[in-house]
Order: C-alpha cells, then structure tokens, then sequence
C-alpha cells in the first residue's frame, strides 16, 4: 500500500517559536509547497516563521495550573498566559482561527471579553471552540454546552477527536 504524499504541516506542542530554528524549518517547508499551520497560544510575537494558518489559543482563566504546580508556577502562568500585543501581530501578520478551551457556559463572558479587547473585527466564523477534558465522559458532557454556544454566536466547534479516539495518551 502506499500512502500519497501531503502538502499539510501543522507545527504544534506549546509555543513553538522557542524551538531553534523554528523560523527557518517555516520557511523551508513553504519553499517546499507545505502549507503550515501553526499553533500557539500566542504568548510570543510571530518571528522570522512563515506560516498558512496561525492557529490561535489564547488561554482561559480555566487553564491555571492547579494546586500540585508551585505558587510561583501559577504566578508565571497567570502573568503570561494572556498577551494582546502579541495575538495582534498574529492576527494582523498571518491568516488565523482563535480556538478557546471551554469548561463551562461561564467561559463565554471571558472569550467575549478577549474577542473585545482585541480591537480587530475578529469574524464569528474564525472562533472555533473546544471543550476541555481527557476522557471521553468528560468531553461528552460538555460537548453539549459547547455547540449550544457555538449555534448562540455563530462560533465553529471543534471536538477532541485525539481523546475520543486513543484516550489521554502522547504518541497514539
């Protein structure tokens, strides 16, 4: 059997602009006819990558670390974890979706707020939403919530497709 060869890269695993060379292996794979996707949460500016679709995941409040990781941890992530400057030289550099982990229905007022303070016309269509989980109960159960909030503003939903399919496991 053989398999057809793919013109797609999506670049993954956190913020893959602190990986060395990150900018040139960009380059390379578009010289090569890839289209890159890239995801980040979109803590670091856009440097020297190029890229088809910047996928964008800014984190939630939700997304503190719990009580295990140390106060400073926490801190750090909380200090961090959201950057305006850094989301508009995304949005205004590359094509883009904001894709927002969801926990519940209260998560709405936050991403609304985000979307607001951006200060770009950031369409409906280009907001995609996940609910958050890692066991296929979990996620079933939040599903739910989240397509009723993607119907009510127009979003996109994106499942978890990785954890219904191999469960919470890396290298499935």
């Amino acid at each position: 059997m053989s398999v057809a060869p793919t013109n797609f890269c999506v670049i993954t695993g956190g913020e893959p602009m602190l990986a060395a060379g990150i900018g040139e292996l960009t380059h390379r794979l578009k010289s090569m006819g890839k289209h890159v996707t890239i995801e980040t949460a979109a803590t670091l500016p856009p440097d020297d990558v190029a890229c088809d679709l910047a996928s964008l995941s800014p984190k939630l409040t939700n997304s503190i670390p719990d009580n295990r990781l140390s106060a400073r941890w926490q801190s750090q992530h909380e200090t961090l974890r959201l950057q305006p400057e850094v989301i508009h030289a995304w949005l205004d550099r590359f094509p883009y979706q904001l894709k927002f982990v969801v926990t519940s229905v209260r998560d709405i007022h936050e991403i609304q707020e985000i979307l607001t303070s951006l200060s770009r016309k950031v369409l409906p269509q280009k907001v995609l939403l996940m609910p958050e989980g890692t066991d296929s109960d979990t996620l079933h159960g939040r599903s739910m919530e989240v397509h009723r909030l993607c119907m009510q503003y127009g979003y996109r939903f994106c499942s978890r497709l990785h954890i219904e399919l191999f469960g919470n496991t890396r290298g499935a």
